[in-house]
Order: C-alpha cells, then structure tokens, then sequence
C-alpha cells in the first residue's frame, strides 16, 4: 500500500511538472516545425511565427453561402449556390480542426469562416465553435454582423437549461460600404452611414455580457477601395470607443466573383492605407517589432487607447523596445497565456529568465513615459489594435501556387514574389484528405472555385 502511495504520489507530481511547463511539448515541437518551415528571407528576429505561435487559421468549404453582396467578393461565383448544412458544417470543421492540431498544436487562433456563419442555426454554429474548442483552437465567427440578438442568445445558451454555453465569444463583424443588402441600408452611400449598424453590433454582445455574464472580443474587418480609402481614418475616430477591440483593414485584391470586380484595386499602395488608419489613430502605428508572415502580407500595432489616445506599446524605432520583444521571445516563447495553471507556468518561465523583469520594468516605464503617468492614472485604458492584411491577386496566385507545387522557382520577379510570401504565409486552411495546409490566398485563388462546383452537388439548394 505505501509503495503505490508512493507511485500515485509520484505521479501527480509528473502531471503537475508537465501541465506547469511554460511550453507545452507539443506545441514547442509545433512551433519549431513552423520556424523550419519559413523561407529565409521571414526568418528575421522580428517574426512571431514558429517564435509564439504557429499562425492564424480559417475553415473552408463549411457554409460559402452569404446574403449579402460585396464588391470584390473573394469567394467564386458558385458559393452561392450552395446549401448551408449544420451537420456537413460541423463535420467538416471537426475534421480540419484536428489535422490543425496535430500540425501546429493547442491554443491556436481560428476563424469559423465561409459565406455568413449566422445562416448557420444558432445550435449548429455552436457545435462548430464546440468542436473548435474541442481541438484546442480558440475561434472566431467571421460575420457581417446583420443578426439580432435573439440569435446571439440562442448561441450562446443551452437550449436545454437557459445557461450559457460558452463563457466567452469573439466574432469579427465585417462592415463597409462595398456590402450591399444591409438590413434597413441596402446600400450604403458612406462609411458614415454604417457607424449605426457598426455601434449596434457591439451593443449585441454587451448586452449578452449584462444579462449572462459572458464576454466578449470584437474586432472590426474592413475590406479598403479607392471609394473608401479616404474614409479610413474616420472610420478609426468615429468607432474606436464603440467596442471594437482590433480594427482590421484589408486592401482588396482580385480574388473570386471576377463579376464583382468594380474598381482599379492597385490604385494604392499599402503604405497609403496604413497612413489612413494612422491619421485615425492620430498616432505613428509602428509595425517592426513584430512580425506576423511576411511585412507585404500584415502590418500589426498593438496597443491602448488611453483615454483618447492611442499609444503603441513598443516602437520600432527604439532600440530598446527590440530588445525587449527578444526577451519576450526567450522567455516565454509560444506561452498561452489564456490557458490554465498561469502562475506557476510564468514562474518557470522567469526562474529561467531572471534578467527579464529588469527588462519588463524598463520597458514600462518607456511605455508610461509615452503614454504619461497621469493620464494612465486618471483617464480609461482599453487594448486596442490595428492590422493591415494585404491580399494577393488570383492571376499571379495561380501560377505561384502551382510552380511551388512542383517545386519549381519562377524567375518572373512578380510571381517570385508571390511565390515567396505563400510560403511565409501566416493563414493556413487545413485539407484532411491530403494532409496539407494551404494559404489563404492559394485557398481563394486556386481550390474554392472546385471545391464550390463539389459542394453545389452535394449540397444543392
């Protein structure tokens, strides 16, 4: 009897040592695959990728249905005519979930994405949050934000006791003034004119968090033409206190319905989009210190909006501040700090590290100096941040991807370059049946338009 005290003992303690790890195994093996995984040129010491995390992840082929019409729309023209259908929705997303977990390990970010996730049933769109969940991803809805909060509600309770189901939501609303078929504005004359139906999806999930108890994390999706680029920056003033918690603003590229291609979408740079949302923010928004995939692909700033200042937390202009992201790197390196056991995982951590809480107070006291000690004394703090992802257009897609695939290098500098940033991709869709994960953009470019014809006749209307 003592003797298997003794091991049970033992035991605990090798459950406690393992789930106490500030990485765990599988996600370190995970995350070094994803950094041998990189073309050189992403290997820089600014990349997030393979350092703290394995990338964003979306679904495809689970609901490309929508309602509404957006101009460009990156789905093919055959999306439409397929059904919506809970059970072939929820398999699907179980079936590409798991083949993400075993690529790039637990607590990844993932996008339950397609045409509108809310012509999903609320119980349906809830077992494919469920099953994300269930293969350690933490999802995201991607919606256009035209529902009512009786739908909000049917989600996020249990339909059997009135209880919430889940004990946080994220979704992406997606708003703009390309989208036609709005409810109560069909067509949008202005940005400005959205700013009610923007306000309102937010007020959506603020009551559900009064009433149940459950929160929330909103970001707000942007796709950007010449007919709105000069609305960026009020787009930023006007909605940043609404609730939003990232502003996400996407170039739009030729991808998808060719019949929705409106407009000259390489009339502008990326550098001219960042500088719209800059003035929004009436801050630098400085995106070197770190980096997601490849700088033509995302631009990313983090930081807090100090009563109505915006204050990024490090800038790539100070020396100092690159220091401190490697310290971040080598010290806590791809820890989730939203999982279980986190004190006693960020105890290890620095037990290794013990120069990075001289580091992390240096840095604060830069970032208070920025920000000012009495406005962050006095005024409201909120996370806040921007994002730029820059899509690539199907025609240079198309023979980027399939060069690759034959493991071939173009000597066209423009598909060289294609061909470089799908491989520092950081959006990957998964596909079971061959074991791959594909770009984003070779998804929408290459594979959604069969795909569609398939799952129009397995799923006709």
């Amino acid at each position: 009897m003592p003797a298997r005290r003794v091991r049970s003992a033992r035991d605990h303690l090798r459950a406690l040592e393992r789930a106490t790890r500030p990485v765990p195994d599988e996600l370190r093996a995970a995350l070094d695959r994803r950094w041998e995984e990189l073309p050189a040129h992403a290997r820089t010491p600014a990349q997030v990728l393979g350092r703290h995390s394995g990338g964003c992840e979306g679904t495809h082929g689970v609901f490309p249905r929508c309602n509404l019409a957006c101009t460009p729309c990156y789905h093919s023209r055959e999306a439409n005519r397929v059904r919506v259908d809970g059970a072939h929705t929820v398999g699907e997303v179980d079936a590409q979930m798991a083949l993400l977990r075993q690529r790039r390990g637990p607590g990844q970010h993932a996008q339950l994405i397609g045409g509108e996730v809310t012509l999903l049933a609320p119980d349906d769109h809830a077992a494919a949050l469920q099953a994300m969940i269930r293969h350690g991803r933490k999802p995201m809805s991607m919606s256009h934000g035209d529902f009512d909060y009786d739908y909000l509600q049917a989600l996020a309770l249990d339909p059997r006791t009135g209880e919430p189901r889940f004990r946080h939501l994220a979704f992406a609303g997606h708003f703009d003034s390309m989208m036609f078929g709005r409810r109560g504005i069909r067509r949008a004359q202005s940005e400005a004119e959205l700013n009610p139906y923007r306000q309102r999806f937010c007020e959506l999930f603020q009551r559900l968090e009064r009433e149940h108890g459950i929160t929330h994390y909103l970001a707000h999706n942007m796709t950007v033409t010449p007919r709105n680029l000069d609305q960026i920056a009020d787009v930023v003033r006007e909605c940043r206190e609404m609730g939003f918690r990232m502003f996400s603003f996407q170039p739009a590229a030729y991808i998808g319905n060719r019949s929705r291609w409106k407009d000259e979408y390489r009339a502008f740079s990326g550098d001219e989009v960042w500088m719209q949302v800059e003035r929004g923010a009436g801050s630098r928004l400085p995106y070197r210190v770190f980096q997601m995939g490849d700088e033509r692909c995302n631009r990313t700033c983090h930081g807090v909006l100090v009563g109505e200042r915006f204050v990024p937390l490090v800038d790539d202009q100070v020396a100092a501040d690159h220091r401190v992201r490697d310290a971040f790197y080598a010290t806590f390196g791809g820890m989730d700090f939203q999982a279980p056991l986190l004190a006693p995982r960020m105890v290890r951590a620095l037990a290794r590290h013990p120069t990075a809480p001289a580091t992390a107070v240096r840095w604060s006291a830069r970032f208070a100096a920025r920000a000012g000690v009495v406005p962050l004394l006095r005024e409201r703090r909120r996370p806040l941040t921007f994002v730029m992802h820059s899509f690539m257009d199907a025609r240079d897609v198309r023979p980027a991807w399939e060069a690759l695939r034959r493991g071939e290098r173009s000597d066209d500098p423009r598909i060289r370059e294609t061909q470089e940033r799908l491989e520092a991709c950081s959006y990957a869709m998964a596909h079971p049946e061959s074991g791959e994960l594909v770009p984003a953009c070779a998804q929408h470019s290459v594979l959604d338009p069969q795909e569609n014809l398939r799952l129009q006749e397995l799923l006709p209307l």
